[in-house]
């Protein structure tokens, strides 16, 4: 058993009722009659703590490995190319996969609200980052408003449970990450992150890649000469240290990132390896944030850019890239470790008692160590 922290002994029991609230995790000799077992590890609900659930119906229509300014094109030139019909059966689909996935809460990043009515049900335990992007100055008072709109509906059905969130670095004005980072609702940021070298080239030169996703959608960033720094150094002056923040992909973090970022004790970094191969085929330096000791937590991305939202998946590929992480780790940061990310930690994440984390069985391990054919089952 795998309480969410850490493995504990082997003759523990977990006692629940039956609507999944932790009573207790006690010896068996203390737990009485009536003790179920099972072959595998018992473990909390999974927290996706990075998706996309309004991109779900680009399923299989993004190419794989094109790098990042072609699968950001095709993503902005196929968004608008399905009915709302098609929007809303890609949702409750990828919705249902989650669910049997073992995901049971999501920080799910919304520019619209598409996804409001499916979230009503209450299936998943939900925080949205209601996104906001643009790079010209001028528009980002209107930008900011409509972001504020989406988050205004959200807010009426879940309050306290949404922020307004800068989309990345590169697609961010000054004036916009101003308006952000000032904005009083926002108990946790989220932010895609180092997503590639292209990144960090544009703001330390004002060139590269990136020039040419702006050059496709008809915009001119010849104003815009870097900073002469990485991309981090040059957006995070922006927020207050202790603001909550969630940093997603991670791909070009550097060890140099890393020292900017001190004094900030409330930061997460995202882990979404399956997406981060299907883009561009490169991971992050795990072993770096690891040995930095640096708060991870696991996410899945959107359908737009993985094959499925199983966040089972995402820890078997991280063991096989990384044998050393251990599996206590890497399900310490799928369960705990993101609830606290999406401030759950006091609802779900670990068989704390009172907590309704969901139960779920990880059946086909070998040993302690995943494999491709280990999947997860629901018991409560």
């Amino acid at each position: 058993m795998f309480d969410g922290h850490a493995f504990v002994p082997f003759d523990a029991v977990l006692i629940a009722s039956p609507d999944g609230i932790v009573q207790a995790v006690v010896p068996a000799g203390e737990a009485g009659e009536g003790i179920e077992s099972y072959r595998g590890v018992l473990c909390p609900g999974f927290v996706n703590c990075h998706c996309h659930l309004e991109l779900s119906h680009l399923r299989g229509v993004v190419p794989e490995r094109t790098g990042l300014v072609d699968f950001l094109s095709a993503v902005i030139g196929q968004r608008g190319k399905f009915k709302p019909a098609e929007i809303a059966a890609g949702i409750l689909k990828a919705e249902q996969e989650m669910l049997d996935n073992g995901i049971v809460a999501i920080g799910d990043i919304c520019n619209s609200t598409d996804s409001l009515e499916r979230k009503k049900g209450g299936r998943l335990t939900c925080y949205n980052f209601i996104e906001t992007m643009g790079f010209i100055e001028r528009t980002s008072p209107d930008r900011f408003a409509a972001a504020v709109r989406v988050y205004e509906a959200f807010e009426k059905h879940f309050p306290g449970k949404n922020s307004v969130v800068p989309h990345a670095p590169y697609s961010v004005s000054p004036a916009l990450f101003q308006l952000v980072a000032g904005f009083a609702g926002n108990r946790i940021i989220s932010m895609h992150s180092q997503e590639s070298v292209a990144e960090n080239e544009f703001y330390l030169t004002g060139g590269g890649d990136l020039l040419r996703l702006y050059r496709n959608l008809g915009l001119d960033l010849s104003f815009f000469r870097g900073t002469g720094r990485r991309s981090l150094a040059s957006v995070m002056e922006f927020f207050d240290p202790a603001q909550r923040m969630i940093l997603v992909h991670n791909v070009d973090l550097a060890e140099a990132d890393l020292g900017g970022l001190r004094g900030r004790p409330n930061l997460y970094f995202c882990l979404c390896p399956n997406a981060n191969l299907y883009i561009g085929g490169q991971l992050p330096a795990i072993e770096m944030l690891v040995s930095r000791g640096c708060r991870m937590v696991v996410g899945t991305d959107s359908l737009a850019s993985n094959h499925g939202l199983n966040i089972l998946a995402e820890l078997c590929t991280l063991q096989e890239a990384f044998p050393r992480l251990a599996t206590e780790t890497l399900l310490g940061w799928a369960t705990a470790g993101g609830a606290e990310a999406l401030g759950m930690d006091g609802m779900l994440g670990s068989f704390s008692s009172g907590l309704r984390p969901g139960v779920l069985l990880i059946e086909g391990l070998a040993g302690d160590r995943f494999t491709a054919s280990a999947a997860p089952r629901r018991l409560l």
